[in-house]
């Protein structure tokens, strides 16, 4: 529990991840049906950019300074309307026009709810956990948990609205991360196999990679995934983080036009070197 995201808040695995998440809220929200969210290590919920942890790495501003900055360039006509259900709630939040906070995924979740549907958010650092209850504090639509987020699945799956979608972000501090988002992947097949779930995971070497991407295909509902990766400088095992993937149980059907186009975009803003790239399977 010694991971604290402020440090990579808004970094660029933050904006491909959050851009994503806001895609298929907003495509669940096209039906009067009510939906849940369930999100597994949901963080504090909002991080200050101006705080003395986030300014010790400043990875926010090769991510999302390079979208909504002061300095940012305009987004292309065609690439606008697909990050506009996540930028608009990171300039709501930033009513001034600069940029000061970062809404973490229940932030954003919370945001695209109507009044019929819900979040559950589950945090197990006790601090983390404390913050999140006091930013929902009178939400009747949030409910926020106290836990581990890994056992959180079996207790919560499926919702008894039948209808959602579930965001596994761990913080990979251990090495068998990889092994238990696979086995994530087995109890959302096995207790909600139509839910739309985003497992995320970083990318430091191709090998542990490509055993994530075989073991969690052959996990998954067969011919109902997308794996997306996106890579802002060559992948190392050393140094910073260079590069991430979302792995995509039952994507919404619009979703692979979209991030065809909106991956290869993200690859070149948010380039910080040689290797920058896109992949989408």
């Amino acid at each position: 529990m010694n991971y604290r995201h402020i440090y990579h808040a808004g970094n660029f695995a933050d904006v491909f991840k959050h851009a994503v998440l806001a895609l298929c809220l907003d495509y669940l929200r096209l039906k009067e049906a009510p939906f849940r969210v369930i999100d597994t290590h949901a963080g504090t919920g909002r991080y200050d950019l101006a705080s003395v942890e986030a300014g010790k790495t400043l990875e926010w501003i090769e991510g999302i300074g390079r979208l909504a900055g002061l300095d940012a360039p305009p987004l292309p006509d065609e690439i606008a309307p697909l990050l506009a259900p996540y930028l608009d709630i990171v300039r709501a939040l930033n009513a001034d026009g600069r940029l000061s906070s970062y809404p973490g995924s229940p932030l954003i979740a919370q945001a695209m709810l109507r009044k019929q549907d819900r979040l559950t958010a589950v945090e197990l650092h006790p601090d983390d956990n404390a913050a999140l209850v006091r930013l929902f504090a009178g939400e009747r639509r949030v409910k926020v948990e106290a836990g581990d987020g890994w056992t959180a699945l079996k207790g919560r799956l499926p919702p008894k609205e039948r209808r959602g979608l579930i965001l596994v972000d761990p913080p990979f501090e251990e090495r068998t991360d990889f092994e238990r988002l696979v086995q994530a992947v087995r109890e959302i097949k096995k207790r909600f196999a139509t839910g739309v779930a985003l497992l995320w995971h970083p990318v430091k070497d191709e090998e542990s990679a490509a055993a994530f991407r075989k073991a969690a295909a052959e996990a998954a509902p067969p011919g109902k995934t997308l794996h997306a990766e996106l890579f802002v400088r060559a992948p190392s095992a050393e140094g910073p983080l260079a590069g991430c993937g979302l792995f995509i149980i039952n994507p919404p059907w619009t979703l692979r036009e979209k991030l065809a186009s909106l991956g290869p975009f993200l690859a070149e803003r948010l380039a910080q070197g040689e290797g920058a790239n896109f992949a989408l399977a």
